[in-house]
């Protein structure tokens, strides 16, 4: 077969679970009853939508009694002015004294501040009441709900029921420390490309890297991360683990081989080309691998080298092209006599298979690509 010269994206593997971006207990900040519950288990409702109505007959009064409070320091403020313009025209024929005006501009100063102090009576009251509706504090989906209509709940501490955002959705997992680099630089530019699948191949997310922690567990030797998915159709849900692919770096027109045409060496990973119908050991260096290919220096693109029967070459072993099974004759490199014959591998061995190359003597092997 021929090495083929393409990108190669640099992939991690990690186990990640899933969790969602946001999850709020929702619950009442007033000791009350709850009247009316308006969704229902599972519902998923947007911000702001009404969830839960609270008694609100005292909250109602209490607005009632300081708007009252309020119109009637206004009533008292309207009469102090119009008491101080008199006063400042009676001044102006002598009619009375300066310290009378000034009783009266006390007085006007006074309910002013109190006509101030109502209306934040009120405006506090209002805030109360509006403690008797309880709304959503964002998107999301409604689990077990944990009251009912008539139920009595604790300012801040009964649980009423639990929003989780499910879309987006985020995937955390952990990565060796020797890949933090890489990570840090992923982040750049939206962050780089991450699939997360479930482990029964069922749902196949693409998402983006959003978040490397700052700091390394110095226990385990690893980095904490996040990535955001869309999820519109829910195929990612809280708690689920999922096998997670993250994207490093690109090696750029990288030669890349089967991994089965590598033979390890006592000098290092060799490959065999085909020069001239005979074999030739060919030194390289993996620079990445990943799944059946690997990406390799030392080769040219286009080369042709040797994937069956590796392992009984020698250097300047003949070697032929076998057709590969389905597809043109010619297609593969295969092993052939020691002594550098040409020939087909045929006479000493037996067909394995279509398209695999035949056994051969010793000294010889069949190879396909």
């Amino acid at each position: 077969m021929r090495a083929q010269q393409r990108d190669v994206a640099v992939l991690a593997t990690a186990t990640g679970a899933v969790v969602p971006l946001n999850s709020v207990d929702v619950r009442a900040q007033v000791t009350s009853v709850i009247t009316q519950v308006h969704i229902r288990e599972g519902q998923f409702v947007r911000k702001g939508e009404p969830l839960f109505t609270l008694d609100s007959r005292t909250d109602v009064a209490n607005v009632a009694k300081a708007q009252a409070q309020l119109a009637r320091d206004e009533a008292s403020l309207a009469d102090a002015k119009r008491q101080l313009a008199r006063s400042l025209e009676l001044q102006a024929q002598n009619f009375v004294s300066q310290g009378a005006v000034d009783a009266n501009r006390t007085l006007v100063d006074a309910q002013t501040a109190a006509v101030a102090a109502d209306r934040a009576a009120v405006d506090a009251a209002r805030v109360a009441l509006s403690f008797a509706r309880v709304t959503a504090p964002g998107p999301g989906r409604a689990g077990a709900i944990n009251v009912f209509a008539g139920s009595a709940v604790q300012a801040n501490q009964t649980p009423l029921v639990t929003l989780t955002q499910l879309d987006p959705i985020a995937v955390a997992f952990s990565l060796p420390q020797r890949l933090l680099p890489d990570a840090l630089v992923g982040l750049q530019g939206g962050g780089t490309a991450v699939t997360a699948s479930l482990p029964d191949g069922s749902a196949r997310v693409e998402g983006r890297l959003q978040f490397v922690d700052n700091a390394v567990d110095p226990a385990t030797g690893t980095v904490k991360v996040k990535a955001q998915f869309p999820n519109t159709n829910s195929r990612l849900w809280p708690g689920a683990f999922v096998n997670v692919e993250l994207t490093l770096r690109t090696l750029k027109d990288a030669v890349v081989i089967p991994q089965g045409t590598i033979i390890q060496s006592p000098r290092g990973p060799i490959v065999y080309a085909v020069r001239e119908g005979a074999a030739v050991p060919r030194p390289v260096q993996v620079l990445y691998a990943q799944g059946e290919e690997a990406a390799v220096s030392g080769l040219r693109a286009g080369e042709r080298i040797v994937l069956d029967g590796r392992q009984n070459l020698r250097p300047g072993s003949g070697v032929v092209e076998r057709p590969r099974e389905g597809g043109r004759p010619g297609g593969a490199a295969s092993g052939a006599a020691a002594g550098g014959a040409s020939g087909a591998a045929s006479g000493g061995g037996r067909s394995r298979d279509a398209g695999a190359a035949a056994s051969s003597p010793p000294g010889a092997k069949g190879e396909r690509p």
